[in-house]
């Protein structure tokens, strides 16, 4: 392609003439500033508003419109071009058409698809100039795994998730707990008629197009039995063999789809809380779908519990705030356990319950601080407190 063509679709994504469209503010915690020697990746599950956010750093950082160049690596158009060439025609063009700017922001969606990006990103932050650079994608192993390798000190990460209540209300003031519970967090569906229908459409394309594609599997259905059945569990110790006993596919098989299903943000694993790495490895693993609506619509009506649902939001809101999360079962269970980066010896247990805790989350709790003596003082977690209890936590 040429020059005059890469701008007229980089015009067609960029806001050089139009301000761009109201959204609601994302609570996310972002660099102070854009450097060129360092990229901002974006990342998180399709559809959580991840380009949006791309526009809204346009305000965000004061930058003018007309030298931020926006690109949509879905575009139909630059199908056929997908690789670090495409790239070097976008930023080439871009800067010769505008040659008297000192900063030119560069904002790539949906990078993913691009060949050999992160090495082309390489060389560009390796010798600095004018450009700097905002990268989104939905694949995790893309925006992490290669970014390690490739971009050591490089990269700044920051995880995008769908709405959470106080975003939530903003689309909807005056919005119960309840009624986010039971639409979610994804932006597109909260505000339209046809929400449960757009989730289906999302829980399919991002099995199809983040998870399917990224293992190699001959068919989707055995990996939408899998994921059906964990969401219909999320909260409930799984095993490997029982997944796979009851789905027909074998264990590798079963452990390769819930890995590429975490790096498409579909779903998050918590392992059991221990100290010893080599004590976590032998327990099996709970797992939390990233937005309770996305899982009212993929399980069974026998299975869209509200004490469920409150967990899995419990889950992600902990995740969010960018802890690491554990469970806890022996004499008792515990719903999560984390830890302040203030130290290291103190966990903190947190119980989720619809009202307050009965009896049987007390002796949990107990059973806890018995073989946990350091640990703080428990969180609980029920429809009035939250999300404001979790709040409280140091981080």
């Amino acid at each position: 392609m040429g020059n005059q063509d890469l701008l007229a679709i980089a015009r067609d994504w960029s806001y050089w003439d139009r301000e761009p469209p109201e959204s609601v503010p994302r609570a996310v915690d972002l660099p102070e500033s854009l450097s060129n020697r360092t990229a901002l990746v974006i990342q998180g599950v399709r559809r959580c508003g991840k380009s949006t956010l791309l526009a809204q750093l346009i305000g965000r950082y004061g930058l003018e419109r007309e030298n931020c160049l926006f690109v949509n690596f879905e575009d139909p158009r630059l199908a056929g071009n997908l690789d670090f060439e495409c790239l070097e025609g976008f930023t080439r063009a871009f800067a010769k058409a505008r040659p008297g700017a000192a900063k030119l922001t560069v904002l790539l969606d949906e990078i993913q698809w691009v060949r050999g990006w992160e090495r082309w990103l390489a060389a560009k932050l390796e010798r600095p100039g004018r450009f700097r650079f905002v990268v989104s994608g939905s694949n995790a192993h893309l925006l992490s795994g290669e970014l390690a390798t490739v971009l050591t000190g490089r990269h700044i990460t920051v995880e995008l998730f769908p709405f959470d209540l106080a975003e939530f209300r903003k689309l909807r003031p005056g919005a119960s707990l309840m009624d986010h519970l039971h639409r979610g967090g994804f932006p597109e569906p909260i505000g339209g008629g046809d929400g449960d229908r757009l989730l289906r459409q999302y829980f399919s394309d991002i099995l199809q197009r983040d998870v399917r594609e990224r293992v190699g599997a001959r068919s989707s259905l055995g990996l939408r039995q899998v994921v059906q059945m964990v969401f219909e569990s999320a909260g409930a110790e799984l095993s490997l063999r029982r997944i796979a006993g009851a789905s027909g596919i074998a264990v590798e098989t079963v452990a390769a789809y819930l890995e590429a299903c975490e790096q498409a943000y579909l779903l998050f694993s918590c392992p059991w809380f221990a100290f010893s790495q080599r004590k976590r490895a032998h327990r099996n693993r709970k797992y939390y779908p990233v937005d309770t609506a996305l899982r009212r619509v993929s399980v069974t009506p026998a299975g869209q519990d509200l004490g469920k649902a409150l967990e899995c939001a419990t889950f992600v809101e902990l995740r969010k705030r960018g802890f690491d999360v554990f469970y806890w079962r022996d004499a008792g269970e515990v719903d999560f356990v984390v830890q302040s980066a203030q130290s290291t010896k103190a966990p903190i247990p947190i119980q989720v319950t619809l009202n307050g805790p009965s009896e049987r989350h007390l002796r949990s709790l107990d059973a806890f601080h018995e073989a946990h003596p350091h640990a703080a003082e428990a969180v609980i977690v029920n429809l009035n407190n939250f999300p404001d209890a979790l709040a409280e936590i140091p981080k």
